[in-house]
């Protein structure tokens, strides 16, 4: 069961001053502040549809905050402080980088204020909680997808949004690994890196399609990553480029629906907003929370893009 230090305790271990513990909870609500990797995508705003359904369920105040682009780790950290200090009940967290938030969090446990990861977690078990996609699993299926889509032979690329986040790290790893595990005749020529913006990763590509002119395909793994990846083939002109992305906003549904997106890994966003908020009201109640909640995840195409259990989890 968490318990709280006393005010005087929890501000000397955080050096923090003038916030009581749930401050800016009203009427006795919980106050659970959600910092996300991000706020431009759709991803990420079907994340907090989800949370704000649980809070107006369960009747908690709930903020939700991320910084402009996902390659702003210093800008998610001022937040992340800022949301320490306001001594919240709760903190539900989505790290851009692995690491980098391990000293603040663990300021958070000292505290007694429980931390539920949310999308990507943290090289730390701190959290009590992480409610996410299995992204390991789940770019394993788009491996497997590409390479039945392939014929089980060719050249591909990965297109990633980081190599610091554990999302970033998982998705690229799992379809790496499924590729070089199950297909010996697909070689990976490349794994760039564009920051989830979907110019950065553009251009990427548009390099890709010109150093290996005999690419077959290419694998997004998020939102901004594969819209990049579809406007770089688009720019150029190339033909028969089997792109794959990962997430489901309007830019790739549209894409898949044209034609020119092979198909995609959607995720369960608004769950994970809902699980994260339920996993932190939990906590933050001395009750037992689950370590890990998977939210599911699925392969959609245009053979089941309109189906109603695809339709449900997209975010477009």
């Amino acid at each position: 069961m968490f318990t709280r230090r006393t005010l005087m305790g929890a501000v000397a271990s955080m050096a923090l001053a003038g916030t009581t513990p749930g401050a800016f909870a009203q009427d006795g609500q919980l106050y659970i502040p959600l910092i996300s990797k991000g706020f431009q995508h759709q991803f990420w705003q079907a994340v907090k549809t989800g949370a704000d359904q649980a809070a107006e369920e369960m009747d908690v105040r709930v903020t939700f905050e991320g910084p402009d682009n996902e390659t702003q780790v210093d800008k998610q950290m001022d937040m992340l402080s800022a949301a320490l200090a306001n001594q919240p009940d709760a903190i539900g967290f989505a790290a851009l980088d692995s690491q980098a938030a391990i000293p603040l969090l663990r300021q958070a446990q000292d505290a007694g204020i429980p931390v539920v990861a949310f999308d990507s977690g943290v090289e730390s078990d701190i959290p009590v909680s992480l409610a996410s996609t299995d992204n390991v699993a789940a770019a394993g299926l788009a491996a497997d997808k590409m390479a039945e889509l392939l014929g089980g032979s060719g050249q591909v690329a990965v297109v990633a949004h980081d190599q610091t986040s554990r999302t970033g790290i998982d998705r690229r790893d799992g379809f790496v690994d499924q590729i070089e595990a199950e297909y010996p005749d697909i070689e990976i020529v490349a794994v760039e890196y564009g920051g989830g913006d979907h110019l950065r990763s553009t251009e990427i590509t548009k390099a890709l399609l010109t150093a290996y002119p005999d690419l077959d395909g290419i694998f997004g793994t998020n939102e901004g990553s594969a819209i990049g990846v579809v406007n770089g083939v688009r720019e150029t002109g190339a033909d028969d480029i089997t792109i794959i992305g990962y997430d489901s906003g309007k830019a790739q549904t549209d894409a898949i629906r044209e034609g020119i997106m092979a198909g995609a890994i959607t995720q369960n966003p608004v769950g994970i907003g809902y699980e994260t908020v339920k996993a932190a009201v939990a906590a933050a109640r001395g009750e037992e929370v689950e370590e890990n909640v998977d939210t599911g995840f699925f392969w959609y195409d245009q053979s089941n893009i309109d189906d109603p259990e695809i339709s449900a989890v997209l975010y477009d």
